[in-house]
């Protein structure tokens, strides 16, 4: 076995990031909530802070997702279903009623529309009387994901990239306490993926963005300390640890020798995680409380900064609010009565765990040794090798619980044919509606020559080199329309179609 590695809070950060860990601040207890309406929204979300999250997380519906607004005809039937709908300011303003930004800390998952959605959040939050500055929270903003596992892009990877770039160098200045992308391995996972290759495709992304952002002028430690990651949990518990451990020396390792970063919080890897929902079944749902806990118990013997936990529903519907506060319960069972808080790595020593740690960081580096011999990230997307290696994994995967290799509790082994179907969550149809008339009434009651000005200035922006963030904000402070700011630069980067 290799030598025992430094002690929590000293490079490379195996055993954590910080000396002490939990037993200084617990992690972040957010549950990622969002649907319908931003009222019904907002409702869900003042219920968890009463029932005692630390921190808010926004899921927002496909049509907010790829830049559509809810009267289009392509968001027909999809507005509010797997998010919140959010098409102006004033759903924007909606959605946090009430809720005091400046001592919230808000996740948003989000990525081509990202620097809308961000610029919609500072505005609320001026309009609220916070210091911009001051604002805590995390944007996903992590475009190259989508490409290669989960589809929600709009613009071709090297426009979208400058989006991100843009991100980071205006809120480097206006947002500084701000994480500017949460580089994700989640939906990596979701799709098929490896653990191995979860953390090496997710690394992959880190470093493309790092280096576009390098080559638009920014000094690394101008931007590296607010970078933040996205992690699955899964099933195989003792793996899963090692991974976020191996993750940890994997990325300051990268940040020191690649980039040449010295400011020590360059140097270390925060992350959220999410259990894996494409591990719950829709057959005996009760049951995923249980693969839930053990999934969030890895994470935090691995620890995560920052964790939601799925509801026992989810294969079914959108949580009830009953499924949603049991999910939290399980964190706060996890952080208040089982002890693993009390010491900084739990399972720090143990010779398997550091073995398997070692063989992960091997795998992850053999990869990204492979992806730079093909010319970076980019070329590897674009040339269909990151996508096919995580089918391939997934095909696997499927094929081995379809033959029995794989056991999944309920699905192919201990069935229960007497199975009682369980009370699901229901969107009101009505909703979709009420959202389009909320919209209509937008347009009509804003300065509609302010709106065409300032959609105009972006789209003259957008052809030139000119950080976009500026003209996004103006335009979405004049209620100008998800959908309308994105329609100005499609016309300008085009849309992307992926090759068959």
């Amino acid at each position: 076995m290799s030598s025992p590695p430094s002690p929590p809070g000293e490079f490379p950060y195996t055993r954590g990031i910080y000396p002490k860990m939990y037993r200084s601040r617990l992690w972040t207890m957010r549950q990622y909530a969002g649907f319908g309406t931003a009222e019904e929204s907002n409702r869900r979300y003042r219920y968890l802070l009463s029932q005692g999250t630390t921190g808010l997380s926004v899921a927002f519906d496909l049509p907010t997702q790829i830049g559509l607004d809810s009267d289009h005809p392509m968001a027909a039937g999809e507005v509010g279903r797997v998010g919140v709908a959010i098409c102006s300011l004033a759903d924007m303003e909606t959605l946090f009623h009430e809720i005091p930004l400046a001592s919230v800390s808000t996740s948003m998952t989000i990525n081509s529309t990202a620097a809308i959605l961000l610029a919609l959040y500072a505005l609320v939050a001026q309009k609220q009387g916070s210091d911009r500055r001051k604002l805590a929270g995390t944007i996903q903003n992590d475009i190259l994901k989508e490409y290669i596992a989960r589809g929600t892009y709009i613009y071709p990877p090297r426009p979208a990239m400058r989006l991100v770039t843009d991100i980071f160098a205006w809120a480097g200045c206006e947002m500084p306490a701000w994480n500017t992308i949460s580089i994700s391995g989640y939906h990596i996972r979701e799709a098929g993926s490896t653990a191995v290759q979860e953390l090496a495709f997710t690394f992959a992304n880190a470093i493309a963005y790092i280096d576009a952002a390098i080559a638009a002028g920014l000094g690394v430690d101008s931007f590296a300390p607010r970078l933040s990651f996205f992690f699955n949990s899964h099933s195989d518990f003792l793996e899963e640890i090692a991974k976020f451990r191996a993750a940890r020396r994997i990325y300051a390792n990268l940040m020191c020798h690649r980039f040449g970063a010295r400011d020590p919080r360059s140097l270390m890897l925060r992350f959220h995680v999410q259990t894996a929902g494409s591990t719950l079944t829709a057959q005996q749902p009760d049951v995923n409380i249980v693969r839930t806990a053990l999934q969030a118990m890895a994470a935090v013997l691995g620890g995560a900064q920052s964790l939601h936990t799925n509801s026992r529903d989810e294969a079914l519907s959108l949580p009830t609010e009953e499924s949603a506060r049991l999910a939290l319960r399980t964190q706060q069972i996890i952080a208040h009565e089982t002890g693993v808080t009390n010491t900084a790595d739990p399972s720090g020593g143990s010779e398997f765990i550091e073995s398997l740690t070692d063989s992960i960081e091997r795998g992850v580096l053999d990869y990204l040794r492979q992806i730079d011999a093909m010319g970076g990230t980019l070329r590897a997307i674009e040339s269909g090798y990151i996508q096919g290696e995580v089918q391939s994994a997934a095909y696997a995967y499927q094929r081995a619980v379809e033959t029995g290799e794989r056991v999944v509790v309920g699905v192919n082994r201990f069935q229960n044919p007497d199975e009682r179907a369980v009370p699901a969550f229901r969107i009101d149809p009505e909703l979709e509606r009420t959202q389009v008339e909320r919209l209509r009434r937008v347009r009509a009651t804003r300065g509609q020559e302010q709106v065409a000005a300032k959609l105009s200035a972006l789209e003259s922006a957008a052809a030139g080199s000119a950080n976009l963030m500026p003209f996004i904000l103006e335009a979405a402070e004049a209620y100008a329309t998800v959908g309308e700011i994105s329609d100005r630069l499609r016309r300008v980067f085009g849309e992307y179609r992926e090759a068959s």
